[in-house]
């Protein structure tokens, strides 16, 4: 079936009507301020609604507007995305509503072209604010929209291919109501999360099963079409944490650009560079102190989307000793609640806290 041979108008109607008596109640759905879609849309990126919700109002709480995030220390919005995970996303968002009190006043822009020139806005955060907040006809095309389109039309392309998203962007144009876009995106993405699932679909409370070919024919299991990811790659680590006779801990923070750049960490070493045996004497001559006592502690395997972080905890009390480079800070455990820390890090602070 065709977008051009299919009815339309009955389908924008039953997924509008059904989105506008069945959506869930979210933080960022109270208004329609561009800001909050925007910032909504960025932490939703690879996170789970149920996990958003309280950043997203701590984070709000914390920049009402986009000068108040603009004018803000990186570190600070770092610690408030703390958690969250993927930090590029809140760097690149910091960036971003910088330009915006620059150019546009602390205003988010409603013109397409503007907008798109805005750093970390892709075609679906684009979409997303220009249909939501600005009520334009805009695709807004997540993998929710894909799921549920291809089991609509039964479209054969690897969703995970690039060049298959501009098939959906194009059948979104066509098909999205002109009356009422806000809905009509909020509605396929709420219809993906809550009824048209990856596994075991809810197609009996489907307000668009008329219209789904993928119903009709029996075959919703066939789609959408995914080839396999490749195999996550596993990194092997030691986790150093020196503490101080007086009580401090030896933090740094990690190169400006990168995996979880900006963020502090303690001590991360690769096991392939040295022993496990060594460490000890690794560390005395590295930071010119004396190791006191060691402890290993409990290993933390943590999983990033495409690599996985194995690692090994040893804490050392050390001698005192000081620091000489800037990227590298002597606090308290106290002080440590003051620094954004990635998660595996968090984790081994609440068992220094035990």
């Amino acid at each position: 079936m065709q977008p051009d041979l299919f009815d339309k108008k009955a389908f924008q109607t039953d997924l509008i009507q059904w989105f506008k008596q069945n959506q869930r109640q979210l933080p960022w759905r109270e208004d329609q301020d561009p800001y909050k879609v925007w910032v909504s849309e960025i932490m939703l990126q690879q996170t789970q609604v149920d996990t958003v919700i309280p950043y997203f109002k701590n984070f709000i709480d914390k920049f009402p507007t986009p000068t108040a995030l603009a004018e803000a220390d990186e570190q600070d919005v770092l610690k408030a995305w703390e958690g969250l995970g993927y930090y590029s996303r809140a760097r690149n968002l910091h960036t971003a509503v910088k330009e915006v009190k620059e150019k546009y006043q602390g205003i988010v822009p409603e013109d397409r072209q503007q907008l798109s020139k805005l750093k970390g806005i892709g075609p679906y955060t684009l979409g997303a604010i220009m249909s939501i907040a600005y009520d334009q006809p805009e695709p807004a095309v997540d993998g929710n929209v894909m799921r549920v389109m291809s089991r609509v039309f039964r479209i054969d392309d690897d969703i995970a291919k690039q060049k298959t998203r501009r098939i959906f962007e194009n059948l979104v144009r066509e098909i999205i109501s002109l009356e009422d876009p806000s809905s009509f995106n909020q509605g396929v993405m709420e219809l993906g999360a809550l009824i048209c699932k990856p596994r075991n679909p809810q197609c009996q409370l489907c307000p668009v099963r008329a219209h789904c070919q993928a119903f009709q024919s029996n075959s919703q299991a066939d789609y959408p079409v995914k080839s396999k990811q490749k195999k996550q790659k596993t990194l092997h680590y030691y986790v150093t944490i020196l503490e101080s006779q007086s009580g401090e801990f030896l933090i740094e923070k990690r190169p400006s650009a990168g995996l979880l750049a900006g963020l502090w960490q303690f001590p991360m070493i690769e096991q392939g560079e040295v022993d496990a045996q060594l460490l000890a004497t690794f560390l005395e001559q590295t930071y010119k102190t004396k190791v006191l006592n060691t402890q290993k502690l409990e290993s933390i395997k943590h999983i990033f989307t495409h690599l996985i972080w194995s690692i090994d905890v040893f804490h050392f009390k050390v001698a005192d000793f000081s620091i000489t480079e800037s990227a590298q800070q002597l606090v308290s455990l106290a002080d440590m609640k003051d620094y954004p820390f990635p998660v595996p890090h968090q984790k081994i602070i609440e068992q220094l806290n035990i």
